[in-house]
This record gives C-alpha cells, sequence and structure tokens, in this order.
C-alpha cells in the first residue's frame, strides 16, 4: 500500500486558503479524491500523495510559493496525536527526537527524518517518499514538515531559539518573508538537504514539560517499533484502532477507509496475515485494559469509554469473560504501582 498520513496535516487548510484567496478549497480538496468532511476527522488516514498534490495545487492558485509553510504555523503539538502525549513527557530534547524520528509512522508514514550528528553540530534531515518509483514536486509539503519540527523544538527550548541554518534543496521564492519571520535570516535554498542545522547542545537542553513521573505510563502508549520495518496491515489497524477507540467510531468500515480501502480488502490483507479485524479489537482492548484498569489514576466508567463501549456494563461483561473477573477485582489484585513521591 501507499504511505499514508493523517488528516491533521490539513488542520485549518480551509481558512488559509481562503485567506489567501482560494474561492472554493473544498472543490481542490475533491479533485485530488479527497473528502471535504474528511477535515473535520484528523485521526483519519489518506494517501500522503493526494495530501501533496493538494499543497501542490493550492500554492499554484493562490500564487504562494510559501503557502505550505504557512500552514505550518496553525500546526499544534497536538497534530502529532498519541504521539505528542509520549513526546511530551521525554527528559530533554535528543530522547524527545529520537521517539518523533522512530515512531514518525504513527502521524505520517511518508516522511522519514534522520539525525546526523558530528563536529558540535547536528542535522536533523527531512525526507518523503511517496512509494511512486519517481521524484514528485513536493515543495509545499517539505516546507511545512521542516517547518513544523523547527515549531517542536523551539516548543521544547525556547519560543527565542533559532537553528543554526535551515536548508532546503529546491530554489528560493519570489518572496522569503514568511521563511525569515519563522525561521530566523539563516535560510537557504538549493542545498544538498532539507532540514534544520543546530548546535548538538541544544539536543541536551531539559524538557521543561517533562513530568518523570508520568513517563513511564506515557511510554506504554506506543507500540515496540524496528523503525527499519515497514508497518504491516495488523499494525496500521492496530494503531487506527487505538485512535479510534475513544471517538465512538471504531468500525471495520471506519478502519477501511482509513486506510484507502474497502472493507473486503483489508479482510484478505489480515487474513493473509492471520488475523480478523475482531481479533485485532479484541487483543488490543485487552492490552489498554490491562494497563488503565490496573492504573487507580482512571474511573472504570473513563476506562469503558476509551475503549469505546457503549456503557460500563458492556464494558465489564467482556472484561470478566477475558481476565476472569471483574475490572473491580482485577483492580485490587493487579494495580500497577504508583510512583514514589520524593519527600514522601
Amino acid at each position: 500500500m501507499k504511505p499514508l498520513a493523517r488528516y491533521a496535516t490539513l488542520s485549518n487548510f480551509v481558512e488559509l486558503g481562503q485567506s489567501l484567496g482560494l474561492q472554493d478549497p473544498a472543490r481542490l480538496v475533491r479533485e485530488v479524491g479527497l473528502d471535504p468532511a474528511g477535515l473535520r476527522h484528523p485521526d483519519r488516514w489518506v494517501p500522503a500523495e493526494a495530501i501533496v498534490e493538494l499543497l501542490e495545487r493550492s500554492a499554484a492558485e493562490t500564487g504562494r510559493a510559501d503557502f505550505g509553510l504557512a500552514l505550518a504555523q496553525f500546526r499544534r503539538f497536538s497534530s502529532l496525536g498519541p504521539l505528542s502525549m509520549v513526546i511530551r513527557e521525554e527528559p530533554d530534547v535528543r530522547h524527545a527526537v529520537r521517539v518523533l524520528i522512530r515512531h514518525q509512522n504513527m502521524y505520517n508514514e511518508a516522511l522519514s527524518t534522520r539525525l546526523v550528528e558530528a563536529g558540535g553540530m547536528s542535522d536533523l534531515r527531512v525526507e518523503l517518499d511517496l512509494g511512486l518509483g519517481h521524484p514528485v514536486e513536493a515543495r509545499q509539503a517539505t516546507e511545512m514538515a521542516v517547518g513544523v519540527l523547527h515549531s517542536l523544538l523551539q516548543g521544547f527550548i525556547s519560543p527565542a531559539w533559532r537553528p543554526v541554518a535551515v536548508s532546503f534543496t529546491h530554489p528560493a521564492p519570489p518572496d522569503q518573508r514568511i521563511h525569515h519571520r519563522m525561521f530566523g535570516p539563516t535560510v537557504s535554498f538549493d542545498q544538498p538537504f532539507n532540514g534544520i542545522t543546530l548546535y548538538t547542545k541544544d539536543l541536551d537542553t531539559p524538557n521543561a514539560m517533562s513530568d518523570p513521573q508520568l513517563r513511564r505510563y506515557a511510554q506504554q502508549l506506543l507500540p515496540d517499533v524496528d523503525p527499519s520495518s515497514s508497518p504491516t496491515t495488523e499494525q496500521r489497524v492496530r494503531e487506527l484502532i487505538e485512535l479510534l477507540l475513544p471517538t465512538g467510531r471504531c468500525s471495520v468500515e471506519q478502519v477501511a477507509r482509513s486506510l484507502g480501502v474497502d472493507r473486503r480488502t483489508l479482510h484478505r490483507r489480515l487474513e493473509s496475515q492471520g488475523q480478523t479485524f475482531s481479533s485485532i479489537l479484541d487483543a488490543t482492548r485487552a492490552d489498554l485494559a490491562g494497563h488503565m484498569v490496573g492504573n487507580r489514576n482512571h474511573s472504570l466508567t473513563e476506562v469503558s469509554e476509551v475503549l469505546g463501549f457503549s456503557s460500563p456494563g458492556n464494558f465489564s461483561r467482556w472484561f470478566r469473560g477475558r481476565f476472569g473477573e471483574s475490572p473491580s477485582q482485577w483492580r485490587r489484585h493487579h494495580r500497577e504501582p504508583q510512583p514514589a513521591i520524593p519527600g514522601g
């Protein structure tokens, strides 16, 4: 399958397009094969190729060669989805960047970020691979990806922080005002790579947002992923189930639509891996339930809602059938140890 990306990538696309003179942003969305209604569902997955094409068409119609970078200014930390909760608890910038790189397929399967360190300087190099086997114009998506990465670094280090350099492989646009406002004066074009250069010592900046007591729990949200391997259909389905369960829209039809296939195709691909949608749903719920029920920070009603059950009673019956005892009994017998409070 071709790489996918979350609709969150296009948050505020309509508002930005209209402000820059797009008469009918929804028309462009439809023309690239996307559903305008899907923009209201940031966790839904769509072909990354369509998002890249949409950004390029928008730049052409508005005459704004900085359209992608302008859209990057609307990105928030939460745009990374569940990954944002994990990164926020990492102790310093280096650890946060490593988690971001290792699990970037959780928010954009076409995006590849590499960290290269040498001589006190570090490059964060960004590449896009749409799985097409030939080059594609992706200036807008590339600039947006670098802009989002820059904003994340500022969030960790300081709002006043500036990189040593920001590099792009494509030619300079006629108007570089947004580039200079976002990155500072050290923006260069026609360079060997796309990305950000910073002092290596900046990677050791402590993360002021981190809570060491929450880090262990946050890391449990992440699957044990080998960064060198492509995610299987089973892994993609599991990630989508985790995203969709709390919304109440976790159905096989919704998951198939998010993957850009029909229900029958999804069933066939899962069957080839010895799985069914129901088996993955049940296993995912069981893994999450084991962590959440054992953690007293969540009420059992909250756990029921997060796991997508229509009522606490239905959750309790499912839990007893899966674990052999009620959620309350499990909580008493299997409570996770709480972090020690210094001085307590």
